[in-house]
């Protein structure tokens, strides 16, 4: 039920929004040239290895300075993919990982190698489903770049504080999982993406 929903929620998007797609595209390319996505490997169900895609909002090959962004004014971060980030439409692209079965549209967010190698047996467990566009962290942390901006030691922060506490939310959507759940963190997550507070 869940993965049928998913295809059928993720073409509608990618139908109904492709002009939107198409403008995005056309921006990142007039900003910055191609291309116009970012592709980067992520960890999904069981450890499987997969290409997460994005509309690229950062200069080409800057993320060979570092994996996390730690302001959404990062100088690393083009003009048009300040907007993208603010609004997180840089992650539409992720219903085609959907479509693909790499996904789910409710899910833990997708890691990188780096920092799942981090996890203890417990977070593991998050590796038992598959991951998502959205989550209950991603509700609590839709402002991560900034918090780690105030941090004098971001990394640290991410992997000492931020990333346990995002584990323990997906630990406990893990438990709590069901269709009804996963519409109401979706519309949760449309809601927050224009009205933070």
């Amino acid at each position: 039920m869940k993965r049928l929903f998913d295809i059928i929620v993720s073409l509608l998007v990618l139908m109904f929004l492709l002009p939107l797609f198409i403008l995005i595209g056309l921006w990142v390319f007039i900003d910055d040239g191609m291309p116009v996505f970012y592709l980067q490997e992520r960890i999904g169900k069981n450890l499987r290895l997969f290409q997460l895609i994005k509309f690229r909002t950062m200069y080409k090959d800057a993320d060979k300075k570092g994996l996390l962004t730690v302001s959404s004014k990062d100088n690393r971060i083009t003009k048009s993919g300040y907007y993208l980030r603010k609004y997180k439409l840089d992650e539409l692209p992720q219903f085609i990982n959907v479509l693909k079965g790499d996904m789910s549209i409710v899910g833990p967010r997708p890691e990188v190698k780096k920092y799942v190698d981090l996890y203890n047996d417990e977070q593991k467990s998050v590796l038992s489903v598959k991951p998502g566009i959205t989550d209950l962290a991603s509700l609590k942390y839709i402002d991560e770049n900034d918090i780690l901006a105030r941090s004098d030691k971001p990394e640290q922060t991410y992997i000492q504080k931020i990333m346990p506490e995002k584990l323990n939310l997906n630990l406990e959507y893990i438990q709590k999982q069901n269709l009804l759940y996963d519409v109401k963190i979706i519309v949760k997550t449309v809601f927050k993406m224009f009205f933070r507070q």
